[in-house]
């Protein structure tokens, strides 16, 4: 996506680029894990009691996992998205380094609760206590991204609920 001078956008395609750039690759990612974290929450609203709450939750969770790491994919690296807002908006390199930290955070976190649901049976309401801590940061760290997109570029990624 291309951002003009008066804080409109042009996409890559009226321009005959032919590939999305990692602005438009990160609107895509940002819906699929936003889905991801909706599918978690309703599972473990689910009753515990219901026989298959750990098996939903599990697959719920390994899901929101793999979105996580698709999106730190995208957003990292040479060609990730902070790498093309550094370029666009270099004063903005303390806000990307705060969101790489949290995708460690964030990654952690999901892998300890990835743990506490193998083997020993977990308390769901203790469970459900820590995958709340977990989507509270998760909703944090997507506004704190979309607040550095707009920053650099003065353009919303998109104000999905």
């Amino acid at each position: 996506m291309t951002v003009t001078p008066r804080g409109g956008s042009i996409a890559p395609s009226m321009l005959g680029i032919a590939h999305a750039g990692p602005l438009d690759t990160a609107r895509r990612h940002r819906l699929e894990l936003l889905d991801s974290i909706h599918e978690f929450e309703r599972a473990i609203a689910v009753p515990s009691a219901d026989p298959d709450w750990r098996r939903r939750v599990s697959l719920r969770l390994e899901r929101l996992r793999e979105a996580f790491a698709e999106h730190v994919s995208v957003t990292e690296g040479a060609t990730g998205l902070y790498a093309e807002v550094l370029v666009a908006a270099p004063r903005l390199a303390r806000t990307v380094g705060v969101l790489v930290r949290e995708h460690s955070m964030i990654t952690r976190t999901l892998d300890a609760l990835t743990e506490r649901l193998v083997g020993v049976p977990v308390d769901a309401e203790r469970f459900r206590n820590w995958a709340s801590d977990l989507l509270r940061e998760l909703s944090r760290h997507r506004q704190r991204g979309a607040d550095l997109v707009y920053e650099a570029y003065a353009t919303d990624i998109g104000g999905e609920t």
